[in-house]
């Protein structure tokens, strides 16, 4: 069958893998609460704990470390806050440092007050200024609580990798902790959460191939919590009241075994496919500026601008040619404006950009679909008007 549109938005969401859709319609077709002691209850609470121990196997954590959320905001909206739980004793924390281009989901600061929520620049080249942050943590102000960092893996729009270890080593010296969004990074790139020294790293289920509505908090032990967001019947050991979406639950299970398999081989033929995109675009239009691409991203995005193409202008016209792309962070679906990111970069952020991300099963024909319709546009950019 001959495809009508190329899907090239992966990193708003990828699309559904065989062995999670198997899981979320088995699970989802069960009867039983998982907090039910019957037999149906149980059945139900075995798929979660399933999921639970793949979902800890691929982050390198234990099962008893993963706090399943309805997504990845949920996730940090649970864990940015300034009351933790050290055993029974109370934790504080005083200030929330943040990198200029986190996600609108941890850059707006969690449960912590707008005043003690702090940026951390980053260089031209979209990647965080270890050097001030470092100078940051030297002059927290103890006084008012720990420090606690956070600082994501991957970033969403331009794909940059962040020295997320480097800035571990610094947190912790300085007696904080450190969030990590792995959202992004996760199947595309090889970490685990002891590699990464991090103390919380947060991912999402559709990002990876399985259903939409499941994310989980995953921590470095269980002695040191963030205070409960949702209360109410104390699912998820009291860090997440409510009723667990099974199955949703239980197909982020299935993609996090499936994602992390043969994970370089699949990450170079990514790569290859990329780079081809990249040249081929570079041909048509060589004033093509793609951002972040001085240093190490992730291999399957391109982050572009054109002069004379707005964002809005761009996403539609691609649309109409039947790809489907983004102009960034698809939690800003509808309302596009200034990239935040490019700002933070040092550049313009009126300037139009846009994102192609893919994956293992992006294809020749989608590809093509893509230069061509980039092509089209671009030729009508240049294309002389008439007197």
């Amino acid at each position: 069958m001959t495809k009508t549109r190329a899907y090239m938005d992966w990193n708003a969401t990828a699309p559904l893998l065989p062995e999670a859709r198997e899981a979320f319609l088995r699970v989802g077709l069960m009867e039983g609460n998982p907090s039910s002691v019957h037999r149906e209850g149980r059945a139900v609470r075995a798929e979660i704990e399933s999921a639970r121990r793949r979902v800890a196997v691929a982050l390198g954590a234990g099962p008893a470390d993963v706090v399943f959320t309805s997504g990845a905001t949920e996730a940090a909206n649970l864990v940015l806050t300034p009351e933790f739980r050290m055993g029974r004793s109370a934790l504080q924390f005083g200030t929330l440092y943040v990198s200029a281009i986190e996600h609108k989901a941890v850059f707006e600061g969690g449960r912590f007050a707008r005043g003690d929520v702090v940026a951390v620049p980053v260089d031209r080249g979209g990647v965080v200024d270890l050097a001030a942050l470092d100078a940051m943590l030297s002059a927290h102000d103890h006084s008012t609580g720990l420090p606690m960092v956070a600082l994501m893996l991957a970033n969403n729009e331009t794909g940059v990798i962040q020295p997320v270890t480097q800035a571990a080593r610094l947190v912790h010296a300085a007696g904080g902790v450190i969030v990590v969004d792995a959202v992004q990074a996760s199947g595309r790139i090889a970490f685990d959460i002891a590699t990464l020294d991090a103390d919380f790293v947060i991912v999402s289920s559709h990002k990876i191939g399985g259903p939409k509505g499941a994310g989980a908090l995953v921590a470095r032990g269980e002695a040191m919590m963030p205070s409960a967001l949702i209360q109410g019947g104390g699912q998820e050991k009291g860090h997440r009241s409510g009723t667990e979406n099974a199955a949703a639950i239980a197909g982020f299970g299935a993609a996090a075994e499936v994602v992390v398999k043969d994970l370089d081989e699949r990450a170079e033929t990514v790569r290859k496919a990329r780079d081809h995109i990249e040249a081929r675009m570079r041909e048509i239009a060589p004033e093509l500026v793609i951002h972040g691409a001085s240093g190490e991203r992730l291999a399957n995005t391109i982050f572009f601008s054109l002069p004379g193409l707005k964002s809005e202008t761009g996403q539609i016209a691609f649309d109409l040619e039947g790809v489907a792309l983004s102009a960034g962070s698809a939690c800003s679906s509808g309302k596009v404006g200034e990239s935040h990111v490019l700002k933070a970069m040092g550049l313009d952020p009126r300037m139009g950009a846009l994102r192609i991300s893919i994956g293992t099963s992006t294809t020749e024909q989608d590809i093509e679909r893509t230069i061509a319709a980039f092509a089209k546009i671009v030729g009508r950019l240049t294309a002389p008007r008439a007197a």
